[in-house]
């Protein structure tokens, strides 16, 4: 049965299925071909009727593709003759098998199949041309993270065979290792060959091959960036491991001293670093503060370069990681001076209790008081200062002989009854810029010594006292001034014993200087009797003066008139003239012990 040309076809599919059914009840051949895919269009696939083994009804033949077989579409089938041509380049990918059914005119249909032959015309691909993926940098040997793996269309041999890293894998740090499991696919992983340190190599960009059994090999890559995470494995440390400073003094609160700097090479938290000072192991007064963050170091507390001059401060660095790792360093500032301290005046008396003072006495050159100044600016033990001396009215002097120690002195010869005090200072100038001035005043107490005697206010005193007193009557009160002091000026009376002064009338008390009657006086004896009272005082040796005190006795009416003679004789001219005087007659009478003559007899 010949089919009509360019009749309709829309019967085929149930004419296919009568075949089939024909063919199951009474019996078909069946025809298999091959092909390699990737043949040229018009290649000769072979003739449905020929075989070598049997012999198959010959054409023309109906031809009955399976439905969805892309027969059609695909390949090019003579009716006349059985020839099967293509008709595109053939892709087993695509479609590795054909099936229709060629209906001869006699006979038994046959049942054709084509089956592509796979060829490696497809290279390994891998699903993405990057992937991302991370390992802490502490991670073991040998553990592994899955890659994507690549998939290849081709089957058996010109499938993926293994995997290879190409580039990127410094040190030998990774490794490939594959699996294939049930659905063909050539599984990877990617494993940990070394150790790693993100410090060292903190990325990798791994290009992985995958080659297919072919001759000569597809090949497909993938760039595998692999981004190895920080772990906190870096203590901090400084640039410096001892730093020095200076700073003056006088510097005030908030000064930036220095600036220390500690890296961390590690990321993150676990590389930023942190700043302060031990105070458990230095500058536990505070004296210096940091900067957190930045490390600048800054005066928090007023120096003093003689309180000391250089301080000696441990600071720690510590990372924020969560088990923090921390280092230290030293950090050595030198407080420098300025001239902000007086000098001290430092004043030793040189006298036998060390007190302030000097005996009148004292010959020129003789010492004083010793002095040294020193300068807590200065870190020698005496400092170039110049000392002066101010005071004493030109009677204390300064005398050095190597401008270290001085010693103040006597100039001139000293008077304590004229100046018992003198103010002296000592000036200090030191050589600062500009200068600093300090000064020490003394107040220097002459001493006394027994150089005076005691002095009566006159020489001769007037005393009247009358001859009936009784013993104990007060005659009069004599008073000595002795300009010394103490036991100098300490007086005592006593009358100088003499019978011609009849001395031993009076007596005189030794504290007061009262004279009182001892015994009882005589006016006819002597009217006016004389009495030396001696002042003495109680130095060593003692000195002593004298005064006269004239005692006048007054007379009370205790004796008659007498005549110094009981007979007188007496001649006269008798030329003389009335009223010459021819003799006088002396009556004498004590009225208040005083003499008086009277009876003067004339012509």
């Amino acid at each position: 049965m010949r089919p009509h040309v360019g009749g309709a076809w829309w019967w085929l599919p149930q004419l296919l299925a009568l075949a089939l059914a024909l063919g199951a009840a009474s019996g078909e051949y069946e025809r298999t071909f091959e092909i390699s895919e990737g043949v040229p269009v018009s290649t000769v696939v072979g003739r449905i009727g020929e075989s070598d083994t049997e012999r198959l009804p010959s054409p023309p033949y109906l031809i009955v593709p399976k439905p969805g077989s892309s027969v059609d579409a695909d390949l090019v089938i003579d009716q006349n003759t059985g020839e099967i041509r293509t008709k595109v380049v053939l892709d087993r990918e695509v479609r590795s098998v054909y099936s229709l059914v060629a209906i001869p005119m006699t006979g038994d249909s046959i049942r054709v199949v084509l089956r592509v032959l796979d060829e490696n015309d497809n290279a390994p691909s891998f699903p993405t041309p990057f992937m991302h993926i991370e390992f802490p940098e502490n991670t073991p040997r040998d553990v592994k993270r899955t890659l994507q793996p690549a998939r290849d269309l081709d089957l058996g041999i010109y499938n993926t065979q293994r995997y290879s890293i190409v580039s990127g894998n410094v040190n030998n740090a990774f490794r490939l290792s594959s699996h294939r499991e049930r659905d063909g696919v050539l599984y990877l992983d990617l494993q940990i060959n070394g150790f790693l340190d993100r410090e060292t190599s903190p990325s990798y960009s791994l290009v992985v091959e995958a080659l297919d059994g072919g001759t000569p090999p597809l090949r497909g890559v993938m760039t595998v960036n692999v981004t190895i995470q920080d772990v906190n494995d870096n203590q901090p440390i400084f640039n410096q491991s001892r730093y020095f400073a200076t700073v003056a003094e006088n510097a005030t609160i908030g000064t930036s001293v220095l600036r220390v700097y500690a890296t961390d090479t590690d990321a993150g938290e676990n590389g930023r670093v942190t700043y302060s000072i031990n105070r458990r192991q230095s500058d536990r007064e505070s004296m210096f503060r940091i900067d957190p963050i930045t490390g600048e170091v800054a005066v928090n507390r007023p120096l003093d370069f003689e309180t000391k001059e250089v301080h000696e401060l441990v600071v720690v660095a510590r990372d924020n990681g969560a088990q923090p790792l921390e280092t230290s360093a030293f950090v050595s500032i030198r407080v420098t001076d300025v001239n902000d301290n007086q000098p001290t005046i430092n004043v030793i008396f040189l006298s036998d209790d060390a007190t302030p003072k000097i005996s009148e006495n004292a010959q020129p050159g003789e010492f004083v008081a010793r002095i040294s100044v020193n300068d807590p600016d200065s870190k020698e033990e005496y400092a170039n200062v110049n000392v002066t001396l101010e005071g004493g009215e030109g009677h204390f002097g300064l005398a050095t002989r190597d401008n270290i120690i001085y010693l103040v002195i006597v100039s001139l010869p000293l008077d304590r009854e004229r100046t018992p005090n003198y103010t002296l200072s000592v000036v200090a100038t030191d050589q600062g810029s500009p200068p600093l001035h300090a000064a020490r005043t003394f107040h220097l107490r002459v001493t006394d010594v027994n150089d005076n005697a005691p002095e009566f206010d006159r020489a001769i005193y007037y005393a009247n006292v009358l001859e009936v007193a009784d013993p104990g009557t007060s005659v009069f009160r004599v008073t000595a001034v002795d300009r010394d002091e103490g036991n100098n000026s300490a007086v005592t009376y006593s009358i100088r014993e003499t019978l011609e002064t009849h001395s031993a009338w009076f007596q005189v008390d030794e504290d007061t200087g009262l004279i009182t009657t001892r015994a009882p006086v005589d006016c006819e004896t002597d009217p006016v009797p004389q009495v030396v009272v001696i002042a003495t005082d109680s130095g060593s040796p003692p000195l002593s003066s004298s005064a006269t005190v004239l005692v006048t006795i007054h007379d009370v009416n205790d004796n008659e008139p007498i005549f110094d003679q009981s007979f007188y004789n007496v001649s006269v001219a008798e030329s003389e003239p009335v009223g010459h005087c021819i003799l006088k007659v002396g009556i004498i009478f004590c009225f208040f012990c005083m003499d008086f003559h009277v009876g003067e007899y004339r012509v």
